[in-house]
């Protein structure tokens, strides 16, 4: 799987900014063997390990699978609270996205991980 295009790039960063406003802080594709950030904060250090956070982020790709027909239902997001933010992971199929926000109300997850996911699902009919 490669790299989203511009435009399934633009779609995806439409949507983070839609669901989270200001809070976005960024905005990272990975596949199970690619990762690129497409969108970081202008008043943020480019200093994060997109590598290592990919190589945490891929275990979602087992997750889908693991929480698969269980009396939960299926897989949604994954949201990890830090000191200074948040950190959205949604897997869709064989691509996913991890998002970095600000603090925000939890229901913004929710609207956003299910924006992200339609766009993802979109993806593989293209």
């Amino acid at each position: 799987m490669s790299l989203p295009s511009g435009e399934h790039a633009d779609e995806l960063l439409s949507a983070a900014r839609t669901a989270t406003g200001d809070e976005l802080r960024s905005l990272t594709y990975f596949t199970r063997e690619t990762v690129e950030q497409l969108y970081l904060r202008s008043d943020l250090n480019q200093t994060a390990d997109l590598v290592g956070f990919a190589e945490n982020e891929r275990q979602g790709f087992h997750a889908q699978s693991m929480y698969a027909d269980t009396q939960l239902g299926d897989y949604q997001f994954t949201v990890r609270v830090f000191e200074n933010g948040y950190l959205t992971r949604v897997i869709a199929n064989d691509h996913g996205v991890w998002v970095t926000t600000d603090s925000m109300e939890i229901d913004r997850f929710e609207e956003l991980a299910s924006a992200l996911a339609s766009i993802l699902r979109s993806f593989d009919s293209a």
